[in-house]
Formats: C-alpha cells, structure tokens, sequence
C-alpha cells in the first residue's frame, strides 16, 4: 500500500485514527465506573451507609461529564464513514450499519435515559429505583460496547455476511453477526482493561485526599476498591482473556501474529521476544532477548508448535507498518505487568493496614493514573495495525475504502480542525473534572444533588465507533 503523505487514504487514516483515540478516553472510563457505581448504590441499599451513598453521588458526576464528552467526541466519526470512507460504507454499510443501529437504538438511549435519573433523581425515586437506574446505566454502557465491538470484530474475522448481486455485503446470519467468536474474546479482554482504568481513576483520587489528607473516609474507600479492583481486572486482561485473544490471531491472523512478535522466519520451538527491533529491511529482529519456546505454547499450546513467519507470505498482506505494530503490542505488555505489580502491592498494604500511611506508594498510585488510558490505546493500535492492509480481513483492503472524492487537502484541513476542537474541549474537560475533584465528595453540590435540587441538567450519550 502506498503510505506517502500524498496518498488520501493514509490522511483520512490519520484522521479516524485521532478522533478514535481522543474518543475512546472517555468511554473506556465510563464503561470502567459503571460498576463501581452500581456496587456503591447496592452497598448504602443495603447498609444504609450514607458513606456508599456519598461515593456513588460524586462519581456519577464525573461519570456524566465523561458521558457527554463522549457523545460529543464519537458523532464525527460516524460522519466519516459517509465522508472519507465512502467506498467502505457502501461495500459493507448492509452489515455494519446493523450493529451501530442497534449501538445507538438500544444501548445509547438505554443509557442516556437513566444517567440523568442516577445523577439528579436519587430523592425521587427513593433507594430502590436508585440503585436500578445505576444498573441500567451500567448495562447500557456495557452493551454500547458490545455492538461496536461486534462491528469491529467482523472487520476482523467476518462472518455471517453474503455477497449481493451488486457486489456489496449483506448479512447472511443474524446470529452468527451477532455471536462472532471473536467478538465475545475481544469484549472480554477490552471491559476488562475498561475496568482497569476505572480502578486506577478511583484509586488515584483516593490517593490524591490522602495526600491532601482530606475526606479520609472517602478516599480509603476509592483506594480500597480501586487497588482491588485494579488487580483483578489487570489479572483477567492478561490472563484469560488476553491469552484467548493472542491464540485467536494466532489461529486466524498468522501473519499479524509474526508481524507483532518480529518473527520473520517461521519455525518450531519459537520464543518470545522480550527486547528487540524489528529489522524489516534485512528482515530480521536485531538484538533479542527471548524466553525459549513461549510463543510456540502461548499461541498453539505446545512448545513445539511451529508458529509461522513473515517470510511465508507475500509482502503485500504484511502489516504496513510492523516496527510500529511491535513496539504498540511489546509496551501494552509491559504496561500490564507494571499494572498487576502495583495493585498486587497496594492490595498487599492495604491489608497490612498501611496504604494510608505509605506516602512514596500514594504517590505512585496518584501519577499511575494515565498509564491505563495509554495502554489501552496502544492495545487498540495493535489490533488495527495488525488487520492491516485490510478493512476486512482477507476480503476488502483499506486502498478501496477511503473516499476518492476527498482530496488530500479537505483531509488535512478536518484533522487540523478537530485537533483544534479536541483540544479546547479538552481543557473544558479537565476543568469540570478538576473542579469536581476539588468540591470533593463532601462539596455543598453534592448535598445539593442528594436533595433533588438541581434544576438543569445537560446528559450526553457515546458512541464507541
């Protein structure tokens, strides 16, 4: 594929490519709190804890600023499937469309429908009602997620579809659309990171009062839960899930599986790398430093397995581009080890009763908190660099799907916008969540809120295109 700046599809890449990121900030912190909220609610439903109560009112607030940032950040990219991406609307739009109608049908007005009664309807509806809004809420942001991943998931291993008369694709199997295989291991493995940075958000601003030495009740409570939290999902996202997601490369994208691991010559017995650089010139990894074997079991479940190279391929099917490809996949790996070793100790210190007192730690936990946003976005660069050259995987090449119409310069001049935008919303952002964060959960809005007060309220939704 030609990648020079002159070529429209790789300006309309890098547009989609920023906006989807900057996007997903933002859901993957709702999907992350969703839960979080709906345990405290059930908590004060069943104790009476005004402290439960307390914690759900102050997250729903940051929980609904995301929201609407997210609704605002994910509506472009649903243009740009009409706009720059035409030739790929019209070739899989029959199939596509299904679950983002539905995305939006079902779980977007599912969630949107009940933030508003979570934020300002606690006194309304009374505990009860309370905590069930917390939990539409939460499964409506999860089943967001469900049918985008779906939509992604076909782009990865289609199934279920047909080709029409003319050529385009058409769904085929509802069920086998909806039940694609790999979309179950990719949902598995992104909520999972999801509620690993919703852990290291609660936990950071629990960390942040105790330093500050402010709400001690209240940030025992976050750093409590999110350390916990934080390992268990960090566990689940390299245990199950991530092992299940790499043997279903392995099993069906061969060659993104030797373009992540730098692996150019096949071969049995095949390690990992855990240092390197990918050479593709002389095509070969420079400098490795391997564990013996381990890509032969982690991929096929033997040590002998022959896992197969770069060289069994023509080039034209190879990632465009593998050093980038490898360096996303090698540091989201390195991220979640880093991310395990931390919650496992904080976890270990909060029940030796010392995390409160252990400042150097607080410290850590309060700066660890991009780290997750990071690395799931490096996650997310692996498995769309990896699917390259393909908008669909084997079927349709992402040289077909940009839109001819749009020269280099209309693309150009949208990304320097959104960049623009993006940003200035951004700070907004910051601002609101800074100002919540400095109100604390004992701020006057909070009573405010408590006692149906509130008068306006702006909910948004988003979209996880």
């Amino acid at each position: 594929m030609n990648t020079s700046l002159t070529d429209p599809a790789l300006w309309s890449r890098l547009q989609f490519a920023f906006t989807i990121i900057y996007h997903y900030l933002f859901p993957q912190l709702t999907m992350g709190l969703a839960w979080f909220l709906v345990y405290w609610k059930w908590r004060a439903f069943k104790t009476g804890d005004e402290e439960y109560n307390k914690a759900a009112r102050f997250w729903a607030k940051i929980f609904g600023l995301n929201f609407a940032v997210g609704v605002v950040t994910g509506i472009p990219m649903e243009f740009q499937f009409g706009t720059n991406w035409g030739g790929f609307a019209r070739h899989a739009g029959g199939v596509i469309g299904q679950t983002l109608a539905m995305e939006g049908m079902f779980a977007f007005f599912l969630e949107s429908a009940f933030i508003g009664a979570l934020i300002w309807g606690e006194k309304r509806l009374g505990p009860r009602n309370h905590f069930f809004a917390a939990i539409a809420v939460a499964l409506g942001s999860w089943l967001s997620g469900f049918f985008i991943l779906v939509t992604n998931a076909f782009m990865q291993h289609p199934v279920g579809y047909r080709v029409a008369l003319d050529g385009t694709l058409e769904i085929a199997s509802l069920r086998n659309y909806l039940f694609n295989p790999w979309a179950f291991v990719q949902l598995a493995h992104n909520q999972s990171a999801a509620l690993v940075t919703g852990s290291f958000v609660v936990a950071a601003v629990g960390a942040y009062y105790a330093l500050r030495q402010e709400h001690p009740t209240q940030s025992k409570l976050y750093l409590r839960g999110g350390t916990l939290v934080g390992l268990v999902a960090s566990l689940l996202v390299a245990g199950p899930t991530g092992d299940r997601q790499a043997k279903m490369v392995a099993q069906y994208q061969p060659v993104t599986l030797a373009a992540m691991e730098g692996k150019f010559v096949g071969s049995s017995r095949a390690g990992v790398a855990v240092i390197g650089q990918p050479n593709v010139a002389a095509r070969r990894l420079d400098n490795p430093i391997e564990f013996p074997d381990a890509l032969s079991f982690l991929a096929y479940g033997t040590f002998t397995s022959y896992v197969h190279g770069l060289d069994e391929y023509p080039q034209s099917v190879w990632p465009d581009n593998i050093e980038l490809l490898y360096y996303a996949y090698h540091l989201m790996i390195t991220f979640g080890v880093m991310f395990i070793a931390l919650t496992a100790f904080a976890t270990f210190q909060n029940w030796r009763k010392r995390l409160m007192s252990t400042t150097w730690l607080l410290w850590i936990i309060l700066l660890a908190f991009p780290f997750p946003y990071i690395a799931n976005t490096l996650g997310w660069m692996t498995a769309e660099l990896g699917r390259q050259p393909w908008l669909l995987y084997n079927i349709f090449r992402t040289s077909e799907g940009y839109s001819k119409v749009v020269s280099n310069g209309d693309a150009t001049f949208t990304l320097i916008g959104f960049v623009g935008l993006y940003f200035v919303l951004g700070l907004a952002f910051l601002y609101l969540v800074g100002r919540e964060i400095e109100r604390g959960p004992d701020g006057q809005q909070a009573k405010e809120l408590a006692e149906g007060t509130a008068l306006t309220a702006t909910p948004g939704g988003k979209t996880l295109a």
